[in-house]
């Protein structure tokens, strides 16, 4: 073996490790989030106190959940899980066969064996349930798609699509969208069609690495997101300055996070820097676009200001106020965007306690100017000489 060999073969060696952890991981995210489902299953319908809940269970549940540090929880996600429970009952054996499972898997209850029971008596008109070891190949993220369609055959059109095809969560939600099986199932020629549907606009199919930076399955094994894969040096650079003078110069002002992540469905969203102010007691939205304003970004500001009030303000917490900083090489606009907040005088009372707009407005200008001339410079300067 010359070294050539030796070198190639290490890293077919750390692939194929690599590849099975990520996979392994997949699997446990997944198989977690059935037990969960099938464990609300059984409280709404066999819980002591279940009545005292009523439907404000997943809320709660979500909240109490967080306090305990496990993420990716909100109640939209465990009504997910719920769905994938009933959904996809095969795996029930699967998880069963298991033999370092600890904790029991709860029994079948009615709604479960009402649903088995009437697959049983038209299986003429049901399609192949899907294997277990099948389910498990698709990511969380491409099953999230998939628990959203109501009819069976639809449902299993596409999950033999996405095996077949390795198709990326962007595919499939695209080829959902297109309605693919709809043109499927009207068409005279439908292998032609479904020919088409695969080969329409191609992208590269989920990968490893993909699957290892997904938002799902970073929240599972606990990992932080890197912010550096959403953003341009240019944006990153503006935001680290932005941050450092808000600490030094906005008195009051505390650091809580950077691409704060808003998940809703498969589609994720962040907030470029969050601070929390102790006199006022709210929260600091701050959305920076490195270009002129546009009139969708108020839209979006709003979008993350309603999220905030929803789901994340505290007991005895202001309402959080968005500041959206728009620049761009000939004027720098600076917007705020306060929906939702009926009091003025805490309007008032807020923006005394930031920068003025003309202090933003100098450094966004200032910084770009310095980071744009320094990038240039670096541009400009010759090559070493070998």
């Amino acid at each position: 073996m010359n070294y050539d060999a030796l070198l190639q073969t290490i890293v077919e060696l750390h692939k194929e490790a690599l590849g099975r952890a990520a996979l392994a991981v997949n699997r446990s995210l997944v198989l977690r989030n059935w037990l969960i489902g099938a464990y609300l299953v059984e409280f709404e319908q066999g819980g002591a106190d279940r009545a005292a809940y009523g439907s404000g269970l997943l809320a709660r549940l979500s909240r109490d959940l967080r306090r305990r540090d496990i993420k990716g929880v909100s109640p939209d996600v465990l009504e997910r899980m719920r769905g994938f429970y009933l959904r996809y009952p095969q795996l029930r054996a699967h998880i069963s066969a298991t033999p370092s499972r600890k904790l029991p898997i709860p029994p079948e209850r009615s709604q479960v064996e009402t649903s088995a029971a009437a697959s049983r008596k038209s299986e003429a008109l049901m399609p192949a349930v899907l294997p277990p070891e099948r389910i498990l190949q698709l990511s969380w993220s491409h099953l999230v798609e998939l628990i959203r369609l109501d009819d069976p055959w639809e449902r299993a059109f596409y999950e033999n699509e996405c095996l077949r095809g390795n198709w990326s969560v962007r595919q499939l939600q695209r080829q959902i969208g297109s309605l693919l099986f709809e043109r499927t199932a009207l068409s005279t020629d439908k292998e032609a069609v479904i020919e088409a549907g695969r080969t329409q606009a191609p992208e590269a199919p989920t990968t490893l690495a993909g699957l290892i930076r997904d938002p799902y399955v970073l929240e599972f094994i606990g990992l932080a997101e890197k912010p550096h894969y959403r953003e341009s040096d240019l944006e990153k650079a503006l935001l680290d300055h932005l941050q450092s003078f808000l600490l030094e110069v906005g008195s009051g002002f505390c650091f809580e996070a950077r691409q704060k992540r808003i998940t809703l469905g498969n589609e994720h969203d962040y907030i470029d820097l969050v601070f929390y102010h102790r006199h006022l007691r709210c929260h600091l939205l701050i959305e920076l676009k490195v270009r002129a304003f546009r009139h969708g970004d108020a839209g979006q500001m709003n979008f993350y200001l309603n999220y905030w009030k929803a789901n994340e303000v505290a007991e005895g917490d202001n309402p959080p106020v968005g500041l959206l900083l728009c620049s761009d090489k000939d004027a720098t606009k600076v917007e705020y965007a306060t929906a939702g907040l009926d009091r003025q005088v805490f309007v008032s009372r807020y923006l005394v306690a930031l920068p003025s707009p003309e202090q933003l407005r100098e450094l966004i200008e200032t910084d770009r100017a310095a980071l744009e001339s320094s990038g240039a410079a670096a541009r400009d300067e010759p090559e070493d000489e070998v």
